[in-house]
């Protein structure tokens, strides 16, 4: 029977989809929903808040990973906080000087879920020898890694609650310890319009650590919203690369089946709408 998926984006507004339940379980985590509908496909939930589909995956997954991968100009070892589901150690896995991407995910219910339901998102990549998946504390990992890595993704759950930790300055350490020096570390923000006191502050925490803090913002119909990222680096800066240097990079390591990124995308999503610039002052 179809119901209506709820999701807040804040005390005042929210977003809806029509769906038809497939599983729901109670992890030792969170709550995981599974949903089928007509407009993204199949939905993945975790605590109330929708993750990913099968549709728009790619919206997120793509911004999150290629705008920094393809500013490296060799990454070979990534690492993957959270990102259960798949979709971001896929995208890294399209580049072809990548060696290794370890995925560290507190719960493995997720990556079991994501696994049997959502091919559409990871594309098989559980089955690519280059990734290594550890099940844990990917702030315990990140502590105890003797690993340099030359691109961090930090793909989690929105900061609220115990999340809220995983975005402050002393998170951000953690990964910089982890990092090569010409590194770069990516994560979302949030809505500028639905959630600017969070994308400020996330950027704040941001440059608390790092040298070059370059945000960015792409519109995700699965969250109902204009949403924001971030590259952070003491090196690297995305915003420099031209669209023929990224169509060149594109070209060379062989990236297939992106739905969103091409150098035009590369050089817009940094384009700052005159509202963002003055929260982000």
């Amino acid at each position: 029977m179809s119901e209506k998926i709820f999701e807040r984006l804040n005390d005042a507004s929210g977003v809806y989809f029509e769906g038809t339940l497939v599983e729901r379980r109670q992890t030792p985590f969170q709550l995981l929903e599974v949903y089928d509908t007509a407009e993204l496909g199949r939905i993945f939930r975790l605590d109330g808040f929708n993750m990913t589909s099968e549709r728009d995956e790619f919206f997120y997954h793509e911004n999150l990973v290629h705008p920094a991968a393809v500013a490296h100009p060799a990454p070979r070892r990534a690492l993957v906080i959270g990102g259960g589901d798949g979709g971001s150690s896929e995208e890294l896995l399209k580049h072809s000087t990548l060696e290794r991407v370890h995925m560290a995910e507190l719960d493995p219910e997720v990556i079991e879920v994501a696994k049997a339901r959502f091919a559409h998102v990871h594309r098989g990549v559980f089955d690519d020898p280059r990734l290594e998946v550890s099940v844990g504390d990917g702030l315990a990992y990140l502590r105890e890694t003797a690993v340099r890595y030359d691109l961090v993704t930090l793909d989690l759950t929105d900061p609220v609650g115990p999340s809220v930790e995983l975005y402050s300055p002393a998170t951000f350490a953690l990964a910089r310890r982890a990092m090569t020096a010409n590194a770069a570390l990516t994560l979302h923000l949030g809505s500028p319009f639905s959630h600017p006191e969070r994308v400020r502050a996330t950027l704040a925490n941001l440059r608390q650590v790092f040298r070059i803090v370059a945000p960015y913002f792409v519109h995700i119909p699965l969250y109902g919203s204009i949403w924001g990222f971030a590259c952070a680096s003491d090196v690297l800066d995305p915003r420099g690369l031209a669209p023929a240097e990224v169509e060149r990079v594109i070209a060379s390591r062989g990236l297939r089946d992106l739905q969103y990124y091409n150098g035009e995308t590369h050089r817009a999503v940094f384009a700052l709408p005159n509202y963002v610039r003055e929260l982000l002052k």
